[in-house]
């Protein structure tokens, strides 16, 4: 999936569309998108100036879009509908996140009815963990 199609399913735009691509997506197991991290990202302008590191809740917010592009697409929610967080468990946050990295984002769906989703998320950088939480949604 590129960005056209991602933007035509999740309702985020700049500056916070944080899913670049989706790799694989199967509906209501598991999907994986990358977000490519670049030094014009405006966050990195204020966290912080001389030492850029992506915020650990926008990692979380990524995972969480990528769960959303799950969510959206399963039979009874309507297109229309927005994701929202209903859930963060056991949040993890074990390596910076900074310009030039390829953030490789992982969910794996926990438990689905209807409108509801929980997630299992995981987000690396080059193979190494960078964020990891449990995320709980409800399309409204």
């Amino acid at each position: 999936m590129d960005i056209r199609e991602i933007k035509a399913i999740l309702p985020h735009r700049y500056p916070f569309l944080l899913v670049d691509r989706v790799l694989e997506l199967e509906k209501g197991q598991r999907g994986v998108g990358i977000k490519n991290l670049t030094a014009n990202e405006a966050f990195f302008n204020g966290h912080y100036p001389d030492y850029p590191i992506m915020p650990g809740v926008l990692i979380i917010e990524a995972l969480a879009q990528l769960a959303g592009l799950i969510l959206l697409q399963e039979d009874g929610v309507a297109k229309e509908s927005l994701p929202l967080f209903a859930g963060i468990e056991k949040a993890r946050f074990r390596r910076q996140v900074i310009p030039g990295d390829v953030l490789r984002l992982e969910v794996e769906v926990i438990a689905q009815r209807r409108n509801y989703l929980k997630v299992s998320g995981k987000a690396t950088v080059e193979g190494e963990i960078a964020a990891e939480a449990i995320l709980t949604f409800m399309a409204a």
